[in-house]
């Protein structure tokens, strides 16, 4: 296995260490807490990354290939179809349904729009004081993927 293959397997490893973190983060706060939806979310996000793994959706090293921005949005999907089919929560099921079907309606349209961007330098307004608009802009490129998000109350 060549280096670069090795890189590309070390970054999509540590994004899953990630998932798995919050996942056990949740879980131990809905048991320490009492906090049952907190136990569904856990149990929701451990389906959501085995799907996300399943369907090899880590971070490309190349442009015009899903990144990091890409494989949060397939986590995000896979987290809203997962609390969409659990029946443990009556209202996260509410909530989640319909982002779920939005964001499965719109995956082209979101892909699109997160590698469309890709490929050429972006201005953040300063490397150790970056504008806050311009750090959003570059890193939620995706209206649809916003416009989606901001629907969940």
């Amino acid at each position: 296995m060549n280096s670069s293959w090795k890189k590309t397997i070390y970054v999509g490893i540590l994004w899953v260490f990630e998932f798995l973190a919050l996942a056990v983060s949740l879980e131990h706060l809905g048991t320490k807490y009492n906090n049952p939806k907190a136990i569904v979310l856990a149990d929701a996000l451990d389906d959501a990354t085995e799907k996300y793994l399943e369907n090899s959706k880590s971070p490309s090293r190349k442009a015009k290939e899903i990144d990091n921005r890409g494989s949060h949005f397939y986590l995000a999907m896979y987290w809203a179809e997962a609390l969409s089919k659990q029946n443990k929560d009556a209202d996260l099921k509410k909530i989640f349904t319909p982002i779920a079907k939005e964001l499965r309606e719109n995956e082209a349209k979101i892909n699109n729009e997160l590698i469309s961007v890709q490929g050429h330098p972006v201005n953040i307004g300063g490397y150790y004081e970056p504008t806050e608009k311009l750090v959003f802009e570059a890193m939620r490129p995706s209206k649809t993927f916003n416009n989606i998000l901001s629907e969940i109350k």
